[in-house]
């Protein structure tokens, strides 16, 4: 285990050039800090976060998935795992979750990716780069359609999304759900103790019935590196939907973990060995990209 480093020039909007000193440590970074920071979406809600902080310039941004938070114990374990290793991380609530303003909706897949998207302004405004951006189930699915629509981060995580989002609807709202949300305009979901857990309204249901995930993955720049996590064993979405992205996006590398459950609950330790390369390599070939 060692160091790294290398030069890159960049000429930043002040028409001025500067040159950076990329470094890459393989061991624990003891100056990491990790702090709370605010950050405005589109409609003016507040998105919190925590960033963990190496004082690298490139960050990497952890995308939690559906009704979950950014202290789900996979995001946390692998922002501090990045940490060590000198990598600035930054995992954040989306509207309606955790500490984020906002009300929770059943869909708002491209609204989460536009509020992703605020979160890499605000970054870049801070003179930082967002490198990677990696999403779990929901948060997989987000990951994705940010890189379709906004073409500026190029090493994407897709860590157990689903494929196919016309599926696991009825597990959750029944198998009458689309004749019970047209004729109520809602269906409340109610927890084992028959209190309402959450609302599904007309709305988010189409909003998540009309994200296609096969055309927005044809939509992906072919520089736009992906890697697709999924474990063998998940019981909420089937390892077949990580087969299903292997074959349609172009630049595309598969790693399926035996016997994983969605939450990957007895198989956390896997997880940092498979992301971490990946997420190395989008840094150098982000650097070589600057440095031309």
């Amino acid at each position: 285990m060692g160091i790294f480093a290398y030069n890159v020039r960049i000429n930043p909007s002040r028409r001025r050039s500067i040159t950076l000193q990329v470094a890459f440590s393989m061991t624990q970074n003891p100056a990491a800090v990790q702090k709370k920071i605010t950050v405005l979406n589109q409609h003016n809600e507040k998105l919190v976060g925590v960033l963990h902080d190496t004082g690298s310039m490139e960050i990497v941004v952890l995308c939690h998935g559906f009704r979950s938070s950014k202290d789900f114990n996979t995001m946390v374990n692998l922002a501090v795992a990045l940490e060590k290793e000198g990598i600035s991380v930054f995992r954040f609530d989306f509207p309606g979750n955790g500490e984020s303003e906002g009300s929770f909706q059943y869909g708002n897949y491209r609204r989460e990716a536009d509020d992703l998207h605020s979160v890499v302004e605000y970054f870049n405004g801070a003179n930082r780069k967002v490198t990677a951006v990696l999403g779990h189930s929901k948060g997989g699915n987000v990951v994705l359609l940010y890189a379709s629509k906004y073409h500026d981060v190029h090493t994407v995580i897709n860590l157990s999304g689903r494929y196919n989002l016309e599926k696991g609807i009825a597990e959750r709202l029944g198998k009458d759900f689309l004749e019970i949300i047209k004729k109520d305009s809602f269906i409340d979901v109610k927890n084992r103790a028959g209190n309402v857990d959450y609302r599904v309204t007309e709305e988010s249901l189409m909003d998540r019935l009309n994200t296609n995930m096969h055309d927005a993955c044809l939509q992906l720049d072919k520089g736009c590196r992906v890697l697709t996590v999924h474990g063998s064993a998940d019981e909420i979405i089937p390892v077949e939907d990580a087969l299903e992205f292997d074959k349609i996006i172009p630049n595309h590398k598969l790693h399926i973990i035996e016997g994983a459950n969605h939450c990957y609950t007895s198989h956390q330790t896997e997880l940092t060995p498979v992301i971490l390369p990946f997420i190395k390599e989008g840094l150098q070939h982000s650097a070589a990209e600057l440095g031309q």
